[in-house]
């Protein structure tokens, strides 16, 4: 499923900041390798379960049971998923200071810090 950058308040929340890439990978496609036993997970809205780590708070995936998929934080993977996000949704819950143009952009920290 295509890669896609989420705007709504719930994400913004949930991940402390103006956007959460998130791609959606079917069930049957999708498997913990370890950690399953250390994750937490809450009904953050009606039918929607976000899970977490229990150790260090990272949000891993969220899934509704009645998808056949689960919604995996893209931020999480270790390695590049090798495709580009498709689209933004839920701008019109955009931060009013989300604001690229004109703002200096550093490969690593700011000169003199």
């Amino acid at each position: 499923m295509p890669i896609i950058f989420c705007h709504c308040k719930n994400c913004r929340k949930t991940h402390a900041a103006p956007f959460a890439p998130t791609v959606g990978v079917l069930r049957e496609s999708f498997r913990w390798i370890r950690g399953e036993e250390k994750l937490s997970s809450f009904e953050s809205s009606q039918g929607k379960l976000r899970h977490f780590c229990s150790v260090c708070g990272t949000h891993l995936v969220a899934q509704r049971p009645s998808q056949p998929h689960v919604i995996l934080r893209v931020a999480t993977l270790n390695e590049g998923p090798g495709v580009k996000p498709d689209a933004h949704i839920w701008s019109s819950h955009d931060v009013s200071w989300l604001e690229y143009e004109g703002v200096p952009i550093y490969q690593e920290w700011q000169p003199n810090r």
